[in-house]
């Protein structure tokens, strides 16, 4: 089908470009249900007919959170090194400059402080679209010193995880950073600062093993992913059919995992009352 692509005229059709987030004028849920992207996006990237919530990165939820979304982004220059000088079929250093030039990102979560319903808040937000949002030495540094930030400034904190676990590349590097991230949460505990912890499509691997699971409430959003290892892992290890959807919100729900499922739209002002009950 070479008639799709003319590459020595250099003219790409729109089917021949991926997109990793919703774009264009339309967009098609699991359900095969057709949305208005602008409807989409007034209604926080959540499908009004089933309930599908869309997969968003940190500037969406930004957006959501903060009032008129303005916000202070903290380290925003922090960038992933090579400490191991890891090499598959690309080195490491080439696949982080394609995700930042693919992304306009520097690494997979982003860190800023602003107002949300006129409360104070950090907000920590990974991004998926990065490496599968693992969690690599700047990934814990970033969350540590946001972390670091609210205990200073007595400031309520908010963990927004999407993450496929730790980031091989990094190998031991990258599982330092679970005890790193829990340390430091501790000591958000120990001066009791609130910590809300937020799981969304997917949160699997270390950070579901570390800082996920440690909110004084843990939330998560309709339909989400959430679990350690695979299904395949998990049912070679103890021999055993797993239940059926035995990692979505809503069987951690049941099971007593997780304390809500809160729908995007109300993610705001969910968080603004769970943050003044604690805080009284």
């Amino acid at each position: 089908m070479a008639w799709f692509t003319r590459k020595e005229k250099g003219i790409n059709t729109p089917t021949t470009q991926k997109k990793d987030s919703p774009e264009g004028l339309w967009y098609k849920t699991p359900s095969g249900k057709i949305v208005h992207m602008k409807q989409l996006k007034n209604n926080a990237y959540v499908s009004p007919d089933d309930n599908h919530h869309v997969r968003i990165g940190s500037k969406e939820y930004f957006e959501i959170i903060f009032d008129e979304n303005k916000f202070k982004e903290l380290d925003a220059d922090m960038t992933s090194a090579d400490p191991l000088n890891f090499k598959d079929k690309k080195s490491y250093l080439e696949r982080l400059e394609a995700s930042k030039k693919k992304t306009g990102l520097k690494d997979a979560v982003r860190s800023a402080h602003g107002k949300m319903n006129g409360m104070p808040i950090v907000v920590s937000c990974m991004d998926f679209s990065f490496i599968g949002g693992s969690m690599g030495s700047v990934v814990g540094e970033k969350i540590a010193r946001a972390i670091d930030y609210a205990l200073k400034t007595k400031t309520p904190f908010l963990m927004i995880s999407k993450s496929g676990g730790a980031r091989m590349m990094e190998a031991g590097y990258s599982l330092m950073q679970l005890g790193k991230t829990t340390a430091k949460l501790a000591l958000l505990s120990e001066a009791k600062v609130p910590f809300i912890s937020l799981l969304t499509d997917p949160t699997t691997g270390g950070v579901t093993a570390s800082f996920a699971m440690l909110g004084d409430f843990n939330i998560a959003e309709p339909g989400s992913l959430i679990g350690f290892a695979g299904p395949r892992v998990i049912r070679e290890t103890i021999g055993k059919d797993l239940p059926k959807g035995f990692q979505s919100a809503e069987f951690l729900l049941e099971h007593g995992f997780i304390d809500f499922i809160v729908n995007r739209n109300e993610l705001k002002n969910t968080i603004t009352t769970l943050l003044r009950m604690l805080q009284n």
